[in-house]
């Protein structure tokens, strides 16, 4: 006999005002399940969460509780005392040296906290710093299911990380409303979907809910062209980009590979290309030998970068390691101390900041967005795009249109916002936290809609299903004066952490390679030679690279051969000790190379 759940919803209505968010739903949580709750801004999230939770009553229908249920909530406010110190408020009486000998309380503590002064009280701290001392407070508690709404705001990626394998390891239960789909993909056993006064409940976490999707909407020849195109493109994406390998779809796979069979790529790279040179010329930003100093601090030391016409990347580094003063330097708005940034005569950069304050609130969404464009050109779709067609794709119809911008809600005026500066057809676009209040629906439209858009893109961001999804090229700064190529994107910007590489450099102190170069004369031959060896190398790891994806595509044909996929598998993991040698390779021809 199964066990009960620890929670149940029956039947259960919730409105506010004349909106029905919650309509008779039914559903319940297990031990040991892990649910996702997923849907656009405004559909019913969080208050799905706090009628849960008891927070807030229903309108009808019933909510039971196990007996003696321990129940740990995160919602959106905090109510830690702004008198209490940060250890106080978080640990409570424990003296330091009992929660220091705890693995766990040690592990919280250094991965949510590590940067705020423990000491400081809590009315001293910032809005994010707040939100990570009330997630940690509500990790050290034992309860046995674990209620979160938006816990990953205010992380960065390596914190993600940490918190999906903390809550994974965790014997409770958990209910999480997050935008952050590889969060979801990496912890969830079940995702729900609210959507207009509906929950729908799809096994695994973001992969297998977008496959289930598309399979439900091919088994109901569904209608929506547009929608059910989009849908498809992101399981194309999903299958092969593999943002989401931790998770494999457990149903249905034969099926859904029918509907992805002729998808092509998620971008035309050549037609991006063509068209992107065409606006920008092959030339965009040149940095040479650029360094940066702040008193003792050295920021930028001996830089060479390149961005060219469609280049797309993915900037990683811890807080304060210096992302942004490189953007300031790459973009103009910071001189070098020594050194020479080139940036070409066509070039028209747009920053997506972080605040909102630029958008007029007194007209009507209509009105702000046609008085900017009327068209956008794009690559692959006949060229160009109305303001209109737009705005539809960003969530703007009926009522919509005419809405003040100053009664939009805050995910609202993001999405606005981020139109606008795409409307003003800049052909530099830098992304500096743009999934900030956007839902998953809304952050599918805009990387869709950045697949087709010619320029070259900088995203900053801690949203790791974004970045790997948007970007073609990763680049860490780590503190210590250098911009890296990371050929392994997130994974190995995470290794590199967690092996303790030196995030910061001595003052004024020359980078190994720098201090090398400086007392040793290059040997021309040597470097022409290991030059040769990388362009070999990076030939083999795209054969590979299409080996794996040929033997992928045989695993997903093969599901029910359980012998071919052994056969399979031992095949993959070849290739993977494979991969790994020339990977070493390659760094080690790279460091001769330069």
């Amino acid at each position: 006999m199964a066990a009960p759940n620890l929670v149940n919803m029956e039947a259960v209505s919730k409105g506010f005002g004349t909106r029905t968010l919650l309509d008779s739903v039914t559903l319940g949580i297990g031990r040991g399940e892990r649910a996702g709750v997923v849907g656009r801004n405004g559909d019913g999230k969080s208050t799905l969460l706090q009628v849960l939770a008891r927070r807030e009553e229903p309108d009808s229908g019933r909510i039971t509780h196990n007996r003696d249920l321990r129940l740990g909530y995160l919602g959106q406010s905090d109510d830690l005392d702004p008198g209490q110190t940060v250890l106080h408020a978080v640990l409570g009486d424990v003296e330091t040296y009992t929660w220091a000998a705890d693995p766990r309380a040690r592990s919280v503590m250094e991965h949510l906290l590590g940067e705020v002064d423990h000491q400081a009280l809590v009315g001293s701290l910032s809005g994010g710093e707040r939100r990570r001392a009330s997630l940690a407070r509500l990790l050290l508690t034992e309860v046995d299911l674990l209620v979160l709404d938006e816990p990953t705001n205010h992380l960065d990626i390596e914190a993600v990380s940490w918190l999906a394998e903390h809550v994974v390891d965790r014997a409770g239960a958990l209910i999480v409303v997050t935008h952050d789909r590889w969060f979801l993909d990496a912890v969830c056993t079940v995702t729900w979907e609210v959507q207009g006064g509906q929950v729908s409940s799809y096994d695994g976490g973001y992969a297998a809910y977008v496959l289930a999707k598309a399979e439900r909407a091919r088994s109901a020849q569904v209608t929506e062209t547009k929608r059910q195109n989009l849908l498809k493109k992101e399981l194309a994406w999903l299958r092969r980009g593999a943002p989401a390998r931790s998770t494999k779809p457990k149903f249905r796979i034969d099926a859904a590979n029918a509907l992805i069979e002729n998808e092509p790529p998620p971008r035309d790279k050549l037609a991006l290309s063509q068209l992107a040179t065409a606006r920008l010329g092959k030339d965009v930003f040149d940095v040479e030998d650029v360094g940066l100093s702040f008193g003792d601090r050295v920021m930028l030391n001996h830089v060479t970068f390149r961005l060219g016409p469609a280049d797309r990347i993915g900037l990683l580094g811890p807080n304060g390691a210096g992302k942004t003063t490189f953007l300031k330097v790459l973009t103009g708005q910071l001189a070098p101390d020594r050194g020479v940034v080139k940036q070409g005569k066509t070039v028209r950069v747009a920053n997506l900041s972080q605040t909102l304050d630029e958008v007029d609130g007194a007209a009507t969404v209509l009105e702000h967005i046609t008085a900017i464009r009327r068209t956008a050109a794009l690559a692959g779709r006949g060229g160009e795009l109305t303001s209109s067609q737009l705005l539809e794709r960003f969530g703007f119809t009926g009522d919509k249109l005419t809405t003040r911008i100053s009664d939009l809600s805050g995910g609202e005026r993001r999405r606005l916002q981020l139109l606008r500066i795409l409307l003003d057809e800049p052909n530099v676009l830098i992304l500096d936290e743009p999934t900030n209040d956007l839902d998953v629906e809304t952050l599918t439209v805009l990387e869709d809609f950045l697949d087709s858009w010619p320029g070259v893109v900088v995203t900053v961001t801690h949203d790791r299903y974004f970045l790997e999804r948007v970007s073609d090229m990763v680049y860490a700064i780590m503190g210590d004066g250098q911009v890296r190529h990371l050929p392994r994107g997130v994974d190995q910007y995470l290794e590199e952490l967690e092996a303790g590489i030196p995030r910061r450099a001595p003052s004024n102190a020359l980078t190994p390679a720098a201090e090398m170069s400086s007392n040793l004369s290059v040997d021309p031959a040597a470097t022409r030679a290991a030059k040769k060896e990388l362009n070999r190398i990076e030939r083999q790891l795209a054969k590979l690279t299409e080996t794996e994806a040929k033997l992928h595509d045989q695993l997903a044909a093969s599901a029910s051969d359980y012998e071919r996929l052994a056969e399979l598998d031992t095949e993959l993991r070849k290739l993977a000790d494979e991969r790994t040698e020339l990977e070493t390779a390659w760094f080690e021809a790279a460091e001769l190379a330069e």
